[in-house]
């Protein structure tokens, strides 16, 4: 196998992307970490009238590693399977009652098994969905409909999850792209508190106010958290439209929230997106108290004879220098600077002619050329980082199914291997 090796001292990282295994420590070679594992036999959560089988997959959305037993991680779906609809700003939403959840997996023999599922529910215990929310409550502006053409009544116990962090006494914070929401839910899924926008959560504690002109879908995609356990870091996946979507057009300037989890104090920062093509940044985790690493992408896949991927990148970023774009105030649109919101601003030209620094961010590993395989998916969306310096990347394999483009689900077929997509773990080691 050949190995490569990059180096970037002004990011203090060395990658080696190419080793055949992976130790979790110097001080522990016991464990080693493969390539790659995916999971094994995922269930068939239903089966649609044509004959295609939806998976009980979709644990890829986000992963976080259990610090006592490296062999276990757990992995995130979003709000179900569910395929865009023919109607403007609809969905199709394959099983209703799906409870968004967290799976336990645990590496072995090479494969990652399911020994637990966590459905996340409500502070009264009943399961949340991934309906879309009322109005005032995080709505996306979507209509939902079932596989028979229903109309879905929007719920405010949906959520469509997207960033987890397990904390030290074993309890979760999961955000979302609705809200966006935080939610904190303890080691069996109920909900301990919801925080969003708007005050409609549980708790009462809310967040700046111009987090509510997320644009749909692209919400608080990413959440980490310190190592000191004290704060949030959620990331949004896209310039929010702010103050609408023909303002941004060519915004590449997205937001950074840290969230202070004893006080709710919030700060927030601006994030430059390598270019304007592009999905977003799925994912961050925490190198230290300020210094992340993000993972950017398009949404095309590896490998594809036609229209392959060209940009699924990890940078490492740092917002110790970057200026607090807070708005004191806390108004619709947040602080603005000569009348222009943050996003308006554009670019860095834009943002440093407001006197705005944004944090730095440098290249530390490109998937689509620095791994010892070819890296199949188009939705890279989970980064967790590992005793040793060992970077874990899963991948959201949308239960194994996209649209067919006539009101229904067809199989998602990974064009490089020409076999249905499944959630997967690639391990890089770093230095």
């Amino acid at each position: 196998m050949k190995k490569q090796a990059l180096s970037f001292l002004s990011a203090g990282l060395i990658l080696f992307a190419a080793c055949k295994k992976h130790s979790s420590s110097p001080e522990t070679p016991a464990f080693v970490y493969p390539d790659m594992a995916e999971v094994s036999e995922p269930a068939i959560l239903f089966t649609t009238a044509d004959g295609v089988k939806v998976y009980n997959g979709g644990f890829g959305s986000a992963v976080a590693a259990d610090p006592k037993s490296p062999d276990v991680f757990y992995m995130l779906t979003d709000r179900g399977s569910n395929v865009a609809g023919q109607v403007a700003n609809s969905i199709i939403i394959g099983k209703p009652d799906f409870a968004p959840q967290i799976g336990k997996f645990r590496l072995k023999d090479g494969k990652l098994v399911l020994e637990q599922v966590i459905e996340l529910k409500n502070a009264q215990n009943g399961k949340l969905n991934g309906l879309p929310n009322p109005v005032g409550m995080g709505a996306s502006g979507e209509t939902a409909y079932d596989l028979n053409g229903q109309v879905l009544t929007p719920s405010a116990d949906g959520i469509d999850s997207e960033g987890l962090v397990l904390a030290a006494d074993g309890t979760f914070w999961i955000s979302d792209e609705y809200g966006p929401h935080i939610l904190h839910v303890d080691a069996s899924g109920k909900t301990l508190e919801r925080i969003n926008p708007f005050g409609s959560g549980t708790g009462g504690r809310k967040l700046p106010a111009v987090f509510a002109t997320r644009r749909a879908n692209r919400g608080m995609e990413g959440l980490t958290i310190t190592p000191d356990g004290k704060t949030l870091v959620g990331m949004m996946q896209s310039p929010m439209y702010n103050p609408s979507k023909t303002a941004v057009a060519n915004s590449t300037v997205l937001r950074i929230l840290t969230f202070d989890i004893a006080t709710g104090a919030t700060k927030q920062y601006a994030y430059l997106m390598d270019n304007t093509s592009l999905t977003g940044v799925s994912d961050i985790v925490a190198v230290n108290s300020t210094t992340f690493l993000t993972i950017e992408r398009d949404g095309n896949f590896g490998g594809a004879a036609t229209n392959p991927a060209a940009f699924k990148r990890v940078f490492k970023i740092d917002i110790s220098n970057a200026t607090d774009i807070s708005d004191a105030n806390n108004g619709a649109n947040g602080k603005l600077y000569g009348g222009k919101t943050v996003e308006e601003l554009n670019n860095l030209a834009g943002l440093q002619g407001a006197g705005i620094a944004p944090v730095s961010k440098t290249l530390v590993l490109d998937l689509l050329k620095d791994l010892p395989m070819v890296y199949p998916h188009d939705k890279a969306e989970g980064l967790t980082l590992l005793s040793g310096n060992i970077l874990a990347i899963a991948n959201d394999d949308d239960f194994g199914v996209v649209d067919n483009g006539a009101s229904g689900f067809a199989a998602k077929i990974l064009p490089l291997t020409n076999k249905v997509d499944r959630n997967r773990l690639y391990f890089v080691k770093l230095k």
